[in-house]
């Protein structure tokens, strides 16, 4: 690692920590339970370990002593001292939470939150009624100064909250003294940390504890090999036999050696820096490594976003493509709206009467139309176009969501939102009147337009026979057939309805204005309904990640290149 910018490493730790916490994995797809914990540990690590060393690497070493329950880790941790200070006895778990012993002369480095900033500090009390939530600080001036020595709680505690607490501290070590006995050291779990600690480089020192006699070369012999065969066969050994305890203390000869090595690294700045560095270039090491995977949990989490987000476009795309077909293929002018029209007027009597002239029809028509020969009013056809405008829409807003919702339980991911939002399935509560509001102001947007539109024709006796309402009408009738303009050998399912209108039309403004205006009918109906599926659809992209998942992942990749360009 390099020396000459050590503020340099550590502004790009704190970079990418800070990059990290903007990733978020909230999708329930394959591997996100383990790429979550990875991430916390990767988290803890940065917060606990790698950004308090880079900022003070003259430190004193952390040697933090873990195993599982029972090991005598406390008892250990006693016999180096020579006295009591960590809780030891036959009571399970025995250490609830965490007690670091430094010389009273380093106190500065520890009484802060350089070192795990996550936890509370207390001092004095007993170490049994200390909350995992804290850590319990001891001086002690039997400890060489530039040495600490952390007590965890037992990595399998039947306490989830020491399990957790033990892992987290392993995670803060320059040191992890593994204390193990002859009758555990292959279980299984100890082994899975021994494993996590040949990962991220960690330091590790084995403490065999309570050795049979006439086993100590076998057992010892085993043990090594199984370290040499993980990765760790440069870990020192310290082998401690099965022995009684003196004042609830191992016997000096039992300890002597872990105590020798122990004060030479505190004594010796070179050694205590070499255990140091070895840790810390190990852990940048595998910053690499392990921010891949975290990447790789974004770029699933991006594709099954993509794809959930893509089965609320599709769906709602739809659902207006059913609109626009609604509006072209006459649906619109069947049942309620056909009906008030040919109060009026049959088919066969329009068809024939406008072979015999527009204009006796646009007497009759502008009548019907000022509502002075029937009681099929303006109003009356309006509000039978209206009902069926806004039934088309709100059938196609209703079918949309259950469409998407559907097609989320395909899509890893989806089966999790749509269980957690029943609601999603159905339109909002504001959707209805939202659709009847939205057809209201488009007939509003009608009559405007052929006011625009109509210009000096205002006065002219054609445009006066049918008045703008019945205009807007007309061009209503117009807007909902199959094209903008139909021939009389395209009256299809409008029963001629759609063919009248055009005409009269026509009368008053022109064959291409006609063709102009319901084009621009159509199109400002459409935007409209298109605006008001896409706030229907924002409801279930809401319940989808919104993060720029590409930002977070660039940013990533770029926070771990200048953490490795800065060592």
């Amino acid at each position: 690692m390099n020396d000459a910018a050590p503020s340099t490493l550590l502004e790009s730790l704190v970079g990418l920590r800070r990059t990290i916490a903007e990733a978020r994995l909230p999708l329930q797809i394959d591997g996100v339970q383990e790429a979550r914990r990875e991430t916390e540990e990767l988290t803890a690590q940065l917060d606990d370990y790698l950004i308090p060393r880079a900022s003070a690497l003259d430190a004193p070493l952390l040697a933090v002593v873990g195993g599982s329950t029972g090991a005598g880790k406390s008892t250990l941790v006693n016999s180096i001292l020579g006295h009591q200070v960590a809780a030891a006895g036959v009571l399970r778990p025995t250490t609830r939470a965490s007690t670091l012993i430094h010389h009273p002369g380093d106190v500065e480095w520890f009484a802060g939150t350089r070192v795990l900033p996550g936890l509370a500090r207390m001092t004095g009390g007993s170490p049994e009624s200390a909350d995992p939530r804290t850590v319990r600080l001891v001086a002690d001036d039997s400890l060489p100064q530039g040495l600490a020595i952390l007590d965890a709680p037992d990595i399998d505690s039947v306490v989830e909250a020491n399990r957790d607490l033990a892992r987290q501290l392993l995670g803060a070590a320059d040191l992890w003294i593994f204390v193990t006995t002859a009758a555990r050291y292959a279980d299984a779990v100890p082994w899975q940390l021994l494993h996590q600690a040949v990962a991220r480089g960690t330091s590790v020192a084995v403490v065999l504890n309570r050795v049979p006699h006439g086993a100590m070369a076998e057992v010892r012999a085993d043990l090594a090999g199984m370290l040499r065969d993980n990765g760790l066969g440069q870990s020192p050994i310290f082998a401690v036999g099965e022995v009684p305890l003196v004042d609830g203390l191992l016997p000096v000869t039992e300890i002597s050696r872990i105590q020798s090595w122990l004060q030479s690294l505190a004594a010796d700045a070179f050694a205590r820096n070499v255990v140091i560095r070895r840790t810390l270039d190990g852990a940048l090491d595998s910053l690499s490594g392990r921010v891949d995977r975290l990447d790789a949990a974004l770029g699933a989490q991006e594709a099954a976003t993509a794809s959930l987000r893509g089965a609320v476009d599709t769906a709602y795309d739809a659902a207006l493509t059913q609109v626009g077909e609604g509006m072209r293929d006459g649906t619109l002018l069947r049942g309620e709206v056909l009906a008030r029209w040919q109060e009026f007027v049959g088919t066969g009597e329009l068809l024939r009467q406008l072979d015999a002239g527009v204009g006796r029809m646009r007497d009759r028509i502008g009548g019907f139309l000022r509502g002075e020969s029937t009681p099929a009013t303006t109003e009356q056809l309006g509000e039978a176009l209206q009902d069926g405008v806004a039934a088309l829409i709100l059938a196609g807003g209703s079918t949309a969501p259950a469409t998407a919702v559907r097609a989320w339980r395909l899509i890893p991911g989806g089966s999790a939102l749509a269980d957690a939002n029943p609601a999603l399935a159905r339109p909002s509560e504001q959707f209805s009147p939202a659709a009847q509001r939205l057809v209201r102001d488009w007939q509003h947007g009608l009559l405007e337009l052929v006011r625009s539109q109509a210009g000096n024709k205002r006065m002219t006796a054609r445009f006066l026979a049918f008045g703008v309402n019945g205009i807007a009408v007309l061009l209503m009738l117009v807007t909902f057939s199959a094209t903008a303009g139909l021939t009389g050998a395209e009256v299809g399912i409008a029963g001629g309805s759609a063919v009248v209108a055009q005409r009269l039309l026509e009368a008053v403004f022109g064959d291409q204005a006609v063709r102009n205006l319901s084009e621009m009918a159509r199109r400002d109906l459409l935007e409209r309904v298109e605006a008001l599926y896409d706030s229907e659809a924002a409801r279930l992209n809401a319940v989808v990640q919104d993060e720029d998942i590409t930002t977070v992942r660039h940013d990533l990749t770029a926070a771990t290149k200048a953490v490795q360009a800065s060592r």
